[in-house]
Formats: C-alpha cells, sequence, structure tokens
C-alpha cells in the first residue's frame, strides 16, 4: 500500500455567486488576524459572509479585514467588554450576527503541574476559556434579539481529548471549553442558536511553531512541522493538517447544511485521536 500523498494546502477556488454557502450572512472572527482566524475569516468572505475580524494584532487584523471588504476591531478577549463592543460593531455594521467564531487563544508556558505559577494559568484561562465564554454570552443575546438564530463556533483543541499534547494550563482550558460548548447548546437550542466546537489538531500555526521549536528544533518551519503530522500525527500518511482544513470545518458548522447539528466536537485531525497512527506498518 502506497502512502496517501496528497499534500493538500487548502487552495480552491472561489464558489460562484450560486453556490456560496455562507451569502449574507454576518460573522464575528475571534482572532482573526492570523492563522486559522485569517484563514477562516477569508474562507467565510469567499463564501458570502460580511466579516468583522476581533483581534489585538491591529495591523494584522486590519490588513485581512481590508483585502476581504471586512471589519476590524480591536479586541482583548480576555476584557467581556471588548468582545460585547466586537459584537456591537457587527449590529451597527450590518444590523444583526449570524455567526460568532470564537477562535482566540494562547498557548501557556510548559512545566510540570508540581511548579504552575498560577498568574500563567490565570491568563491562558482569561484568554481561552472566558474569551470563549464572552464571545458566547454577548453572541447568544445579540442572535437571540435578531431573533432568526444563529451558530457558534468555538475553537478547542485536540488536546482536549488527548492528555500529553499541551501544557496543562492549555489543555484545561480547551477541556472546559468543550464543557461550556455542550452546556450553552442545551440552553441556546430554543432559541435556534446552533453552538460547536471545531478541534484542530497538527496545525502548523505560529502557536504550534512555538511549541515545536521550543522541543525539536529552533529553527523548525511550518512546512516542516506539517511534513512531521504528516508521518508521526495522522492516519493520512504524508498529509498533515492545513489552516485551510479548520476553516472548511467552520464554513460547514456556520452553514445551513449543518442546521441539525448542535453541541458537536468536530474534530480535524486526520484520524490521530481516532486511532494509533504509529500502527501503520502492520498494513505493509
Amino acid at each position: 500500500m502506497e502512502p496517501y500523498t496528497n499534500n493538500t494546502t487548502g487552495n480552491h477556488e472561489t464558489p460562484s455567486q450560486s453556490a456560496k454557502r455562507l451569502l449574507g450572512k454576518v460573522a464575528v472572527i475571534t482572532g482573526g488576524a492570523r492563522g486559522i482566524g485569517a484563514a477562516t475569516a477569508k474562507l467565510f468572505a469567499e463564501n458570502g459572509a460580511h466579516v468583522v475580524i476581533a483581534d489585538v494584532l491591529d495591523e494584522l487584523g486590519a490588513t485581512v479585514a481590508e483585502s476581504i471588504g471586512g471589519r476590524y476591531i480591536h479586541c482583548d478577549v480576555s476584557k467581556e467588554e471588548e468582545v460585547e463592543s466586537a459584537i456591537e460593531e457587527a449590529v451597527r455594521w450590518k444590523g444583526r450576527v449570524d455567526v460568532m467564531v470564537n477562535n482566540a487563544g494562547v498557548l501557556g508556558p510548559e512545566g510540570s503541574i508540581t511548579r504552575l505559577n498560577m498568574e500563567e494559568v490565570n491568563k491562558v484561562m482569561s484568554v481561552n476559556l472566558m474569551g470563549t465564554l464572552h464571545g458566547i454570552k454577548h453572541a447568544a443575546r445579540a442572535m437571540v434579539e435578531g431573533g432568526t438564530g444563529g451558530s457558534i463556533i468555538c475553537t478547542s483543541s485536540s488536546a482536549a481529548i488527548i492528555g500529553g499534547l499541551g501544557s496543562h494550563e492549555y489543555t484545561m482550558s480547551k477541556a472546559a471549553v468543550v464543557g461550556v460548548v455542550r452546556s450553552a447548546a442545551c440552553e441556546l437550542g430554543a432559541k435556534g442558536i446552533r453552538v460547536n466546537c471545531v478541534l484542530p489538531h497538527g496545525v502548523a500555526t505560529e502557536m504550534l511553531l512555538v511549541g515545536y521549536r521550543r522541543f525539536w528544533k529552533a529553527d523548525m518551519t511550518a512546512e516542516e512541522v506539517r511534513e512531521e503530522v504528516g508521518q508521526r500525527g495522522s492516519l493520512l500518511r504524508g498529509r498533515g493538517g492545513t489552516e485551510e482544513d479548520v476553516a472548511h470545518a467552520s464554513v460547514f458548522l456556520a452553514s445551513d447544511e449543518s442546521g441539525f447539528v448542535t453541541a458537536h466536537n468536530l474534530v480535524v485531525d486526520g484520524g490521530y485521536t481516532s486511532a494509533d497512527s504509529s500502527l501503520h506498518f502492520i498494513y505493509y
């Protein structure tokens, strides 16, 4: 059996007007200035959405927003009032919010649980968990007031369901996001609001590169990370994950195609969390 060699980079044709899956929808994306967030913002726009990017990386965020005909607002998600302002920006611009993508996140320092710095733990939780909670709260308020339902998508991680893939505080925060999503989905479903998680694995974002450079090689490139994931962290041998892979998952969850999907964890991991990828050799 030959290894899988389709190293897809996420290139795709812009959909025609009739095929646009998010046509006219209004979306807010936190952490949308780069990485998975930026890829999601671009793909949303290509599919007809009006996008507000909320981030602390002002220059990058404004550039991405301008390139897709969207809006940019400075937003530290750990501060509830700034998340509320991002939602209000979308309402002022287009009159409503249809989609909220809670994507902003931080990695946190590595280290033994016996030596955790609780201030650092709180910093990670304030962004990864509380930032997500702020987004759910204020997006849901706007959606309820709009009366037409909506889709809230939260970026968790494969670290939420497998131990040892991230720092203790990162793992804890991402696992907590899964719990909050399930809880929120139970309440908000009655209002026509769907709440779901996307769980990426092994995507060579700037954040993952920091981790690999810390423990593997100081000058490791994104392409080298993708190759490593493709060989050791994926059932699709030779195929690592891309930011666009996660963006496509979010487009599905934002679209009406997923109208009966809520409280769900959509794992984008090349099968890594479902089977032991080291057992490829059995079949050769």
